[in-house]
């Protein structure tokens, strides 16, 4: 534990010394805006103010090992890999299941949707820190039909741009029914969703809204502003203040909430970028991401446990 420790507090200092436009690189890179080629072009070019790709690289790609906060053999939980049925989709798809292990009668489930490379380690811990809580968790791999997450995350972000969209939003859509309407469901379903699954929950509020009973997107654009109006809420919209282009999307989506009535509370954690609350990777904010879990729990136990 001290040399995690020791390993996570280097880092971490590391990272205070990175330029901000670095952060922006590896968010265009990450989001198909630039490809890698560009991206690794541009660190490259902070090796005249004394940077190393390693240092670079350390801070802002994903190491899994750190991000495991409930082991996946804990006592008190059961895993398991659950397929379904998604006729509009892949025909088929495929979810990690967590359910606490000493549940006796019924409980809310969440849906959890992962960023755009698949269902990697860091979403997989989430669903499980939920399940610790008392919720019944899943959370669907949207590579599936292509074998399933491929062990990192370049590769996965290749997978999942590769796929019809339309799909993968079906996909989500018949997850969220098939866990709405597990034997061990108590009828109350509530989503949260990171980057892309911060989108999949908003466009899940615009598509199921009635089915939907609490939805938590961290840095997620809005639906299609074609069917926003559907929504019906709640939102706990979460946002870091250095995500320019997600922020962007906001002040028109705030106005539709407003015009609607719909309730909401949305929040802007202040110097935090994109990715805050993902613990495997240098843009990971120890304080703004526990208060932002803290405050989803809160939500989640407010609207799914009523």
């Amino acid at each position: 534990m001290t040399e995690r420790i020791d390993t996570a507090v280097n880092e971490v200092e590391q990272v205070r010394e990175i330029p901000q436009e670095t952060f922006d690189w590896y968010d265009e890179y990450a989001h198909g805006v630039i490809d890698r080629r560009e991206f690794m072009k541009r660190l490259s070019g902070l090796a005249v103010l004394g940077f190393s790709m390693t240092v670079l690289t350390s801070a802002l790609m994903p190491n899994y090992a750190l991000a495991e906060q409930v082991s996946f053999n804990d006592s008190k939980i059961k895993a398991t890999y659950e397929e379904f049925d998604s006729p509009k989709g892949h025909g088929k798809g495929r979810g990690y299941l967590v359910v606490p292990r000493e549940l006796k009668g019924t409980a809310p489930v969440v849906l959890v949707v992962h960023e755009n490379r698949g269902l990697n380690p860091y979403i997989e811990d989430v669903a499980r820190r939920l399940a610790m809580s008392g919720y019944i968790a899943f959370a669907p791999d949207a590579l599936f039909p292509l074998g399933g997450y491929p062990g990192n995350d370049d590769d996965g972000r290749a997978m999942q741009s590769s796929m019809d969209r339309a799909k993968i939003e079906e996909d989500f859509i018949a997850a969220a029914q098939f866990i709405k309407s597990h034997s061990r469901s108590s009828g109350k379903l509530g989503a949260v969703g990171f980057c892309f699954g911060g989108y999949v929950v908003n466009m899940l509020a615009a598509t199921m809204p009635d089915a939907l009973d609490a939805g938590v997107p961290f840095y997620g654009t809005p639906a299609a502003e074609s069917i926003r109006d559907n929504v019906k809420g709640p939102l706990l919209l979460q946002f870091a203040e250095l995500d320019k282009r997600v922020n962007a999307t906001w002040p028109d989506y705030e106005k539709t909430l407003l015009a609607n009535n719909v309730p909401f509370e949305a929040h802007i954690y202040p110097e935090v970028n994109h990715g805050f609350h993902n613990d495997s990777t240098g843009r990971y904010n120890e304080s703004a991401a526990e208060l932002a879990w803290e405050r989803t729990l809160i939500f989640f136990d407010k609207h799914l446990r009523a």
